[in-house]
C-alpha cells in the first residue's frame, strides 16, 4: 500500500512540488513521467496543470522567480530557487509552464486589451523605470493611443480610457491645460489656459488636455446677429485686420462679418438680436444710439423713419420696446402736441411745455422732441346732444351743442359728475340699469320731461332756478343740476318714499288712511282717495316756481286734509257720523261758502295744489266694544223695522179674515177633499223622494270611495315613479362616476404605455446606436481578429495535447450517441 502512494504518474502539462526532507529544498517535477517518491521526500502539492497563457492574453505572478541574463535560473547557495518576494511580473504568450514552489498565479489569465482608434489609455508610472528608450518616473503621465494593443506593465498602472471628441462643421473644442505644458499643436499652454481648436476631424486631448465643452457654432443671416461681451481683454482674430477687445467691451457680429461665428474663450454670448425692419409707414426712436465713436451717446434719442433695416447695436434700445405707425389723419382728426424740449421747426420756434395742434388730412411723424399727447377727432353734435369742454388756462366749461367741434390746443372735455340720487332716478326712469356705467360724463346731461309735467333746474353760477314744463327736452348746464323731488308713499303716508325729477301736474288721486274719534270716543280707521291737480300758468315764471316751493306736496297734503277730517269727525258722535259721513268729511277739508252750501274744492296756496274730489273707501272701526256696539244698533234697526211691518200686516190681515172666513168655511170641505187627494199625492212623493235620497247617498259614498282609491293609487304609483326615477338618477350618477374613475385610470395608464414604449424606443435607439459606434470604432478587421482568436488558440491547444476531437456537456442536456461508432469498426455487411 505504501508503495502504491509512493508512485504518482504526472499528466503532460501537469507538475508537482516535492519537498525533499534532508535538504529542506522544493523542486519541481513536470510531466509526462512516473514519478516515484522517496522516503525523505514528499509531495507538497499538486498534480496541477501548468499555466497556459493563450495569444493575446496575459497574467499576473505573484513572487516571480530570479532569472539571469540568460534567462536562466538563479539558484541560493542551498540550490533553491530564488524568488523575488513583494514583486510580480507580467507573462504573455508562452508555452505552458509550471510555477516554481513559491510564485503564485495572482488573478487570471486575462485577455490584453485592445485600444481602439480615436480612443487612448492615460497611463501613469508608479515607479522610475525605462522603456524604449525613454525614462520614466514615478508620478508620470502619458497617453498609450489606438490603434494598438496595451501590454500591462508592473510598473505602470491604467488610470482611465481617453475618448477623442469629434468636432463636426461649425463646431469647436474647448479645451482648458491642467498645468504647463505644449498642446497638440506645439503651442505652449499655462496652467489654467483656455483655448479653442477649430480644425474638423477626431481630436484626443493630451494628458494635461481638459475637454470642457463642445461649442457649436452660431449661424448669422440677415435677420439675426449676434451680441458678444468680452469677459477679458484679447484679441480677436475672427476680424480682418485683428481687433483687441477689452474686458466688459461688447459688439455685434452680423452676416456681413461672418456667415457663422463659434465664440472664443473669452467671448460671452449675451443673445441673440434681430433685425428691426420699417417700412415706409413705421418710425422708431432709437434711445442712447451708438455715435460714430462706436460708444453709445447716453440720453440721447434718435428718430429712424423707413423704409430701413437695421440691428440694434449694444446699448441701444427701442422707446416703448415698439415700432410706431406713421400718424395717419383724416380730415375730422388732429394731434395735440407737446414740446418735450425747446426746439425750431419750420421756421417756429416751440419752447419746453408748448402745446399746438396739427390737423389733418396729413401724415406726421413727430420728432424726438415731440410727445403726442392725444389723437383727437371731431365730435358730430345733433341738436338734442352736446358735450362739455373746459378751457385749461381759464378753467371756464362751456357746454357746446349742435354743431361739429375739434377741441383746440387748450381746451379739453370736462367730466360733470351727478349725485348718486340723480344717477338712479335718470336709470330707473331710463329703463335701463346699467345707465350710470353706460353714461359718458363728458357728454351733456339730458332727460326728456314726460307730458304735464315739471322739471326744476338749479344754475348754481348764476344761483336762480328755471322751470321746465313737458313734454321737452332738458340739457343741462355745467353748473346745472336737477332738483330731486323726495315725495311721501304708502298707505299711511310715510315720508321719503318716491324720488323723482319730474313733478307731474295732474289730475291724479292718492290714498291715505286716517284714524279718528268721535265726540263719544269711537275711534274708526278712515280710508281716503283725494283727486288732486296743480293750477299753474305755463306762460308766468312765478306759477312754475310756486309748484316747487312744498318739496313733499303729496305728505303736506295728506297731513293737512287729515288735521281737518280728525275736528271734525271729533265734534260728532259716532251714529251722526255712521249717518252723514260723506257730508261730514266733505265739509271738513272744502268748507261752506256764503249760502252754507260745501265748496267744490280745496286749494293750497302755497304751491298751487288744488283737491277736487274726496272718496270714502272704506270706514271700519278701530276697537272691538265700538264694532260690537255697531252690531248691535244695526240689528236694533232691523228689528224695529220688521215689528212695524208685522203691525201693518196684521191690521190687514183681521181686516180680510173677515171677509175670507166665510169662504174659508166654504172652501173648508172641498179644501179637506183635495188635501186628502194631496196627501196621498205626498205620501208618494216622499217615498219617491226617500227613495231616490237613499240612492243618491249610496251612490255619492260608493263614487266617494271610488275617488278615494283612485287618489290613493295614483298616489302610490306617483311614489313609485319618483322612487324609481331617484334610484334611476343616483344608479346613473355612480355608474358616470365609475366611468369616469376608469376613464381617469385608462387614459394614466396609456399614458404610462405610452412613455414605456417611448422610452423602450429610446432605448433601443440608443443601443442600436452605441453598438453601431462600437463596430464603427472597433473596426472590421479587429473584430475579425476578435472572432478568430478563439478557435485559433483552441486548434494550437488541441494539436499541443495531441488531441483531434473532443465533446464537452454540462451533464445535463442530452446526447444522442446511437450513430456515433458508425463507421468507426467496418461497415455492414452485404447480403448477396
Amino acid at each position: 500500500m505504501s508503495e502504491i502512494n509512493s508512485v504518482i504518474r504526472i499528466k503532460p502539462y501537469h507538475f508537482i512540488h516535492v519537498l525533499d526532507n534532508n535538504a529542506s529544498v522544493t523542486r519541481v517535477e513536470v510531466g509526462p513521467q512516473t514519478f516515484t517518491r522517496q522516503d525523505h521526500e514528499k509531495i507538497v502539492s499538486g498534480p496541477e496543470p501548468m499555466i497556459l497563457i493563450p495569444q493575446r492574453h496575459y497574467c499576473t505572478i505573484s513572487n516571480p522567480v530570479v532569472r539571469n541574463e540568460k534567462s536562466d535560473l538563479v539558484l541560493d547557495e542551498f540550490g533553491q530557487v530564488k524568488l523575488r518576494y513583494g514583486d510580480e511580473e507580467i507573462r504573455t504568450a508562452q508555452e505552458p509552464f509550471a510555477l516554481y514552489p513559491g510564485e503564485k498565479l495572482s488573478g487570471k489569465v486575462t485577455p490584453l486589451q485592445v485600444v481602439p482608434p480615436l480612443k487612448a489609455l492615460r497611463l501613469r508610472a508608479l515607479r522610475d523605470f525605462v522603456q524604449n528608450g525613454v525614462a520614466h518616473v514615478a508620478g508620470d503621465e502619458w497617453l498609450f493611443e489606438g490603434p494598438a494593443t496595451y501590454i500591462p506593465r508592473i510598473e505602470v498602472r491604467v488610470e482611465e480610457e481617453v475618448k477623442a471628441t469629434i468636432i463636426a462643421p461649425n463646431q469647436a473644442l474647448k479645451l482648458r491645460a491642467n498645468k504647463a505644458c505644449t498642446d497638440r499643436s506645439n503651442v505652449a499652454r499655462k496652467a489654467g489656459e483656455e483655448w479653442l481648436v477649430r480644425k474638423q476631424g477626431a481630436y484626443l486631448p493630451g494628458v494635461d488636455e481638459r475637454v470642457i465643452e463642445v461649442v457649436n457654432a452660431t449661424i448669422l443671416t440677415d435677420k439675426k446677429a449676434l451680441h458678444l461681451k468680452a469677459t477679458k481683454t484679447f484679441t480677436d482674430e475672427t476680424r480682418k485686420p485683428s481687433v483687441v477687445r477689452k474686458a466688459g467691451e461688447e459688439w455685434l457680429v452680423t452676416s456681413k462679418d461672418s456667415e457663422t461665428h463659434i465664440p472664443d474663450v473669452y467671448e460671452q454670448v449675451v443673445g441673440e438680436v434681430f433685425i428691426t425692419t420699417l417700412s415706409n409707414r413705421q418710425y422708431c426712436v432709437v434711445v442712447d444710439p451708438v455715435g460714430a465713436n462706436g460708444k453709445p451717446q447716453l440720453g440721447q434719442r434718435e428718430l429712424r423713419k423707413g423704409e430701413a433695416a437695421f440691428f440694434l447695436k449694444p446699448g441701444e434700445s427701442l422707446e416703448g420696446n415698439r415700432i410706431n405707425p406713421v400718424y395717419v389723419l383724416g380730415e375730422q382728426e388732429a394731434l395735440l402736441l407737446r414740446a418735450k424740449e425747446t426746439f425750431a421747426e419750420e421756421g417756429t420756434t416751440h419752447l419746453a411745455g408748448d402745446r399746438w395742434m396739427i390737423y389733418g388730412p396729413a401724415d406726421y411723424v413727430p420728432p424726438v422732441q415731440v410727445e403726442v399727447v392725444e389723437k383727437r377727432q371731431s365730435i358730430p353734435l345733433d341738436d338734442n346732444e352736446g358735450i362739455y369742454v373746459r378751457d385749461i388756462k381759464t378753467g371756464k366749461v362751456t357746454m357746446i351743442t349742435g354743431q361739429s367741434y375739434m377741441l383746440k390746443a387748450n381746451e379739453e372735455l370736462w367730466v360733470k359728475e351727478l349725485p348718486r340720487t340723480v344717477e338712479e332716478v335718470l336709470a330707473k326712469e331710463s329703463l335701463n340699469p346699467e345707465f350710470s356705467d353706460s353714461r359718458d360724463p363728458t357728454r351733456v346731461v339730458t332727460y326728456r320731461a314726460p307730458h304735464n309735467s315739471a322739471v326744476q333746474i338749479y344754475d348754481y353760477k348764476e344761483k336762480k332756478s328755471r322751470v321746465v314744463f313737458g313734454p321737452d327736452l332738458v340739457m343741462l348746464g355745467a353748473d346745472e343740476h336737477f332738483t330731486v323731488l323726495s315725495l311721501s308713499g304708502d298707505k299711511p303716508k310715510r315720508p321719503h318714499q318716491i324720488k323723482a325729477i319730474a313733478l307731474y301736474l295732474g289730475p291724479d288721486f292718492m290714498t291715505d288712511v286716517v284714524i279718528v274719534e268721535t265726540s263719544d270716543h269711537a275711534r274708526l280707521s278712515l280710508k281716503l282717495s283725494y283727486n288732486w291737480e296743480f293750477k299753474v300758468d305755463k306762460t308766468k315764471i312765478e306759477d312754475g316756481q310756486k309748484i316747487f316751493q312744498v318739496p313733499d306736496f303729496v305728505g303736506d297734503s295728506c297731513k293737512a286734509i287729515a288735521s281737518r277730517v280728525r275736528g271734525a269727525v271729533a265734534a260728532v258722535s259716532f251714529d251722526d257720523f255712521h249717518k252723514r259721513s260723506a257730508e261730514v268729511i266733505r265739509q271738513s277739508v272744502f268748507g261752506t261758502d256764503e249760502n252754507g252750501q260745501i265748496r267744490k274744492n280745496f286749494s293750497f296756496n302755497s304751491n298751487n295744489l288744488v283737491i277736487t274730489n274726496i272718496d270714502i273707501q272704506s270706514v271700519e272701526p278701530v276697537d272691538q266694544r265700538t264694532r260690537d256696539s255697531l252690531q248691535k244698533s244695526v240689528q236694533l234697526a232691523i228689528e224695529i223695522t220688521t215689528k212695524s211691518q208685522e203691525a201693518a200686516a196684521r191690521h190687514e190681515a183681521e181686516r180680510l179674515e173677515q171677509g175670507a172666513r166665510g169662504r174659508l168655511e166654504r172652501q173648508k170641505i172641498h179644501d179637506e177633499a183635495q188635501a186628502e187627494l194631496a196627501k196621498i199625492e205626498l205620501h208618494q212623493l216622499q217615498a219617491q223622494s226617500a227613495a231616490v235620497e237613499s240612492t243618491g247617498q249610496a251612490t255619492a259614498e260608493a263614487q266617494a270611495n271610488a275617488e278615494a282609491a283612485t287618489i290613493a293609487a295614483e298616489a302610490a304609483v306617483k311614489q313609485a315613479e319618483l322612487k324609481a326615477q331617484a334610484n334611476k338618477i343616483r344608479n346613473e350618477s355612480e355608474l358616470a362616476l365609475l366611468k369616469q374613475a376608469r376613464d381617469a385610470e385608462l387614459t394614466y395608464k396609456k399614458s404610462l404605455d405610452e412613455l414605456e414604449l417611448e422610452k423602450s424606443n429610446e432605448l433601443a435607439v440608443i443601443e442600436a446606436k452605441k453598438f453601431a459606434d462600437i463596430v464603427k470604432s472597433i473596426g472590421q478587421d479587429t473584430i475579425k481578429s476578435i472572432a478568430q482568436a478563439g478557435p485559433e488558440m483552441q486548434a494550437k491547444l488541441l494539436q499541443g495535447l495531441g488531441l483531434k476531437s473532443f465533446m464537452i456537456t454540462d451533464g445535463s442536456s442530452p446526447i444522442n450517441l446511437f450513430n456515433t461508432a458508425n463507421g468507426l469498426i467496418g461497415g455492414v455487411p452485404k447480403k448477396n
